[in-house]
Formats: C-alpha cells, structure tokens, sequence
C-alpha cells in the first residue's frame, strides 16, 4: 500500500467529532500521515512566521489526525507506538513547519511520564483525555531560576497532612517560563516541589483553571509562533489524585531525557530537510547562474551542484543518527524495570550524538541555503531566513558542545553520562 492510499484509508475513518476519539495509528499509517501533514504545514509555512500566526488551526488537525495519540498505551486503548516511530513522525512535521511540531513536544514528554509515574486512575483517566483529542501543554523551565534543573513553584497542603506529607488538596503557586504548548492545551502539567524544597512532583492542571494564566509574550527571533510565554500560577487548587511523583524518575537508570531529546533532535532534523528543500526549488526555479559557470541554470553550477551535495550528505547522515537513535531508545525501554546503567547510557549516547549531528545539519543548512540561491534569496518576503532562525532557537535546547563532551568522555575513558533529563 502507497504513502497515498494509507492516507486516504485512515481519512475515511470515523472523524473526532463523530467517534467521541481520535484514529488509532499502526506505525506505518502514523508516518505516512505525518509525512501528509507535513507537507501540508509547509504550505503557509513562511506566512506565518513572517506575521506570527498562531497555527491554532494546524494543531486541531494534528489533534483529530490521531498522531498526538501513538504513544499511549495498548492497555488503554492506544498503539503504544515506539520512540524511532514517533522520531520520524515529528521528523516530517518539522519539514513541514517545525513550530508546529515543537508545540506538542512536551505532550509527548508528559505521556510518557504518564506512563512511567501515573498511578492506575491518572493513566485511566489521562490517556482517555488524549485519545479523545486533548493536548498536554508545559509549565517546566522558570526563568528567574539559576539554571534549568532549579524550581521555586511549590505545592502548599490545604490543611493538616498525614504521614509522608499527603493532603486531600494542594495550593499550587509559581511562575513558569519557556511554556512550549501551553497557550493551546487542555491540560497543563506543571513542574514544582511538594512543600517546601520537598520532592519534584507533577501537577496536572485544567488549562483554564481558575489561578491559571498563561502569557503569550514568547517573542524569539525564530520559531516564533510556538507562543512558548509564561504560566502564572496563583492559589491553584489541585486535588492529590492530580499529583504524580517526577523525582522518581531520577532514582534508576532511565531513557526518559533520551526519549525528550530525541524528539528535539527530530525537530532539528526537519529543519535541514525543509531548509534544503526550499533551496533546491529556489535554485531551480529562480536563481540566474554565475557567469563563470558557463552554464544555463544556476542548477548546473558544479560549485553549486556540490554545495548541495555536501548538504545532502549532512542531512542524511543526522537523519540516520536520529533513526539509530530512536531504536536505541526503544531497545532500553523494552528492558522496562531490568534497565541497566550501561544499557540506558547506551540510549543517550546515541541521542547525544543525533542531537550534535542535527544541530549542526539545521545550521549549516539554514545559513548555507543562500550561499547556493544568491543574492534574490535574501528578500524579506520569501521568509527564507525563518529556517536559519528557527534552527538557532531551537537547537539552543541543551547546548550541543555537552553532547559531545559527554561523548567524548565515553570515548576516552568509559565515563558513563549522567543520568538527568538533559540526556
């Protein structure tokens, strides 16, 4: 079966609005769908970055295509799809438009907290919430903080609690930052301690919760309608069945920073694509050669001709790196509670290496496109300067130099990276 009829297959499936939930996805069918949405994205693409429109639109799509859903798991009605599948599915929805395929990043990262922390009625209730089309959004990262890892968002008791610090209700008050997704989801999981300097835990919040405001002052210079503002959080009453622990995570080997990282490498991946692409139809379509060439299309210009080969093979070689990565991912996870330390250092070196690849590729990618269309490229309103902005802000997610610190580390002497969620 084509990438074409799987499409059309699934589109004549029962809608959201008409089943009550969104299509369950095999893995095929969730990438060649992406690979759909993908191409549709890229259509308007320019547009609104260069306006800064929402893609409010483009995320109901994506919620009622059912990709949002491909993680949650069999036993709750889900495909229990894997990290290489989701890493190619985000890898097309970032050629298409990687705004918005960062905007559900974090929905992704909390499904699988979901299903590493989540008691038996969170996931019941919360993987229900998904497949009916529901977003999860982020209330992670705090700006005023010293570095990312630190959180002053704190979960007060409503009255008395009892042994281990448990209470029926919690207050929960706090300002967030880099809140990707938020000013679009249903639901918005929010980072903070239980007490004072107590464990991290999170707390799943009704985006229009009473308390709750999310700001939409994100004014980055690339992947500018990601709308990734503030959350205010003040008095916000949070039952205790709303609270999974986070700090847990940490206390085990574990691929929950891989799978997170992967995913930003996807993106990053996506953006060298599209990058190259645009630069292919512009150099065929609209660039003049260079006298010196003596040839009739700049397209025929071997100094041409080899700078997009030597792109080409960056591209290609950072989409392989995210594909080994994501099977690296899966291959730790299939060990579930037996992960070892060597088997999960395993995962994330695999992404670290994809991460510095694409990072690399989106760059050169994004910068060397105009060196190959000339100087017509660079007018305002082809908005090809969009693909340069968004790999510089995106790929500023972790800096590239400690991937491969830490994989020049392990190449030295063995040292196994650490186990956070940066990795």
């Amino acid at each position: 079966m084509t990438s074409r009829s799987v499409v059309e297959e699934v589109a004549r499936r029962p809608s959201l609005g008409q089943a009550g939930r969104v299509p369950v996805l095999t893995a095929t069918e969730a990438v060649a769908v992406a690979r759909d949405v993908g191409a549709r994205l890229a259509t308007g693409a320019g547009e609104r970055d260069r306006y800064r429109v929402l893609p409010t639109e483009q995320l109901d799509e994506l919620s009622a295509s059912g990709l949002l859903a491909v993680t949650v798991p069999r036993e709750h009605g889900g495909a229990g799809l894997g990290a290489a599948t989701l890493a190619e599915v985000v890898r097309h929805l970032a050629a298409g438009d990687p705004n918005v395929a960062q905007i559900p990043h974090s929905h992704f990262v909390y499904v699988n907290a979901l299903r590493q922390q989540g008691t038996a009625d969170q996931q019941a209730f919360l993987f229900a919430e998904v497949l009916r089309g529901k977003r999860f959004g982020n209330a992670q990262s705090e700006i005023k903080s010293r570095h990312l890892r630190e959180h002053a968002t704190t979960l007060r008791p409503v009255g008395p609690t009892g042994s281990g610090g448990t209470a029926r209700e919690w207050l929960l008050d706090g300002e967030k930052g880099y809140a990707t997704g938020a000013l679009f989801a249903h639901w918005i999981p929010v980072l903070a301690h239980l007490g004072e300097n107590g464990p991290l835990h999170v707390a799943w919040i009704e985006r229009h919760a009473e308390g709750v405001t999310v700001v939409d002052d994100w004014d980055g210079v690339g992947q500018r309608t990601t709308a990734s503002g503030r959350v205010l959080l003040e008095g916000v009453r949070v039952p205790a069945d709303r609270l999974t622990p986070y700090h847990l995570t940490f206390e085990r080997p574990q691929v929950y920073g891989a799978f997170a990282q992967l995913l930003h490498a996807a993106i990053d991946a996506g953006i060298a694509r599209a990058a190259l692409a645009d630069a292919a139809e512009f150099v065929t379509t609209r660039s003049r050669p260079y006298p010196d060439a003596g040839v009739e299309r700049a397209a025929d210009d071997p100094l041409v001709v080899h700078a997009f080969g030597e792109l080409e093979l960056q591209t290609r070689a950072a989409e392989a790196l995210v594909a080994e990565a994501g099977r690296a991912v899966d291959r730790a996870s299939a060990a579930g509670a037996g992960l070892t330390a060597e088997a999960a250092a395993e995962a994330s070196l695999a992404v670290a290496a994809a991460r510095a690849a694409t990072t690399a590729a989106s760059l050169d990618a994004g910068s060397r496109l105009f060196e190959v269309c000339g100087t017509r490229s660079a007018l305002a309103g082809l908005a090809l300067d969009r693909h340069w902005r968004n790999a510089r802000t995106h790929t500023l997610h972790d800096p590239a130099a400690w991937k491969v610190q830490h994989l020049g580390r392990y190449a030295v002497d063995g040292t196994l990276p650490p186990n956070n969620g940066q990795l």
